[in-house]
């Protein structure tokens, strides 16, 4: 018979398992740091060397870290998915740019539509939190909150989405991401996009989220990108132009 005797689980492997799981889901974040130790064995109601034991199998693992004097932190697992230069190269090649764009159309319309779905009530009280600072800093002459929150903003759909593989996945391009979020903002300012057609399209993601509306909320993002796309095409177009017009405004002085 397939069956095995029960075998009692040490406190230190449930410790170990609850960590590893609030990992996974994305609860504790890359770089963030595990109470002390004496609050998180209260919290846990476990002894301290049990604590111990468990923080030694993660670290083993390459789940948590220790900072001498500074305590246990969750391991960078993820890193980014591109390096500094690679992102750098991106932004400067048009294939690059709108591959990236088409690419998160495609996984953040999955993902909203996912979110309008399966987000807890929590989970929405989080993503309308996000807009709220998005359109208090919208006050704010520096458009560099805003667009800092636009990110966020979209990130927090993903987490949403309860998809893990997804949302490590997104986490780890957070660069990427928010690279990519402070460049489109800067080309569309030039080409006369206010801030305001912005927000707007964010209060529309967030309303169809809020709805629980699955078709809504992925147009909504897919309208979103498809507006940022066309304004960076345009961006293209103009500077295409103007170099062309330069070229014959030097040649028709060098006629004179």
């Amino acid at each position: 018979m397939p069956f095995q005797k029960v075998q009692p689980e040490k406190l230190s492997t449930s410790v170990a398992r609850q960590i590893e799981k609030l990992i996974l889901r994305g609860v504790l974040r890359p770089g963030e740091r595990l109470p002390p130790e004496r609050e998180l064995s209260e919290r846990l109601g476990v002894s301290r060397p049990s604590l111990r034991e468990a923080a030694a199998d993660l670290q083993n693992r390459g789940l948590l870290a220790s900072r001498a004097g500074a305590g246990i932190y969750v391991a960078d697992v993820l890193g980014s998915a591109f390096s500094d230069a690679l992102i750098k190269l991106f932004a400067t090649h048009d294939e690059a740019v709108f591959d990236y764009l088409s690419f998160r159309r495609d996984m953040e319309g999955l993902a909203a539509e996912r979110a309008a779905r399966l987000a807890s009530d929590t989970d929405l009280k989080v993503i309308q939190s996000v807009f709220d600072k998005m359109q208090a800093a919208h006050a704010k002459r520096d458009p560099s909150d805003e667009a800092g929150l636009d990110a966020d903003f979209h990130l927090a759909i993903i987490e949403s989405s309860h998809n893990v593989i997804m949302l490590h996945m997104m986490r780890s391009m957070y660069q990427l991401l928010r690279e990519g979020v402070f460049y489109n903002r800067r080309i569309m300012f030039q080409r006369r996009t206010t801030r305001e057609t912005l927000l707007d399209q964010h209060r529309q993601i967030n309303n169809a989220l809020q709805a629980r509306d699955p078709d809504a909320a992925r147009k909504a993002v897919e309208d979103h990108l498809n507006y940022v796309e066309s304004a960076l095409t345009e961006h293209r177009k103009a500077e295409r132009n103007e170099e062309i017009a330069r070229q014959r405004f030097e040649h028709e002085q060098s006629r004179t």
